[in-house]
Parts: C-alpha cells; structure tokens; sequence
C-alpha cells in the first residue's frame, strides 16, 4: 500500500508546524518528524482505527492532533490532519470538501 497525502492535509501540516514553531524554535520540525511517524506507521496499522466523519481517525503519539484517512484502491490518503481542539463540526465540513 502507498500512503498519500490531499493536498490540503499537507497544509494542515504546514499550520501545525508554524503554529508550534511560533511557540519554540524548532518545535515545528518536530512536530512534522513525529507526525510523520504516525502516518507511515499507517503502513502496518491502516484500518484499525475508529470511523469518525466518514474517515478512519488515527490519533498522534505526541502531539493533540487526528490523522483522518481513506482507502482509495490500494492506497491510504490522508485526507486531513486536525489539531484536537478545533471545532468538531468545522473539521467535518473540510473533510467533506476533501472526499474523493
């Protein structure tokens, strides 16, 4: 299986690692390392995770943030990357702006 990433979960992304950045200087980098490390561990643990909005959701090791994901054939798409205290019904409505 290929993991991908829609282009909006790539700036998801980018906003959690400014955002941790503006905080500590070289937070942001961390983040993507660790967040990073989630997603390719989709590699062995895709379809394991509870549904939430109509995507699997995979919560980060380390940091306050939910993977959501599809299959779409034989690939994993991250569909978005949502920090855990944003409003529920604002990350539903980016993620079905996000389905294929």
């Amino acid at each position: 299986m290929r993991i991908r990433l829609h282009e909006q979960a790539e700036l998801d992304l980018e906003v959690g690692s400014d955002f941790y950045e503006s905080r500590q200087s070289g937070i942001g980098d961390y983040f993507i390392d660790c967040l990073s490390s989630d997603i390719e561990s989709l590699k062995i643990f895709a379809g394991t995770h509870s549904i939430k909005f109509g995507f699997y959701r995979m919560l980060s090791k380390r940091f306050p943030y939910s993977i959501y994901y599809e299959f779409v054939d034989r690939d994993i798409i991250i569909v978005g990357v949502f920090g855990d205290r944003q409003d529920p019904e604002m990350i539903q409505a980016s993620l079905e702006k996000r389905k294929s």
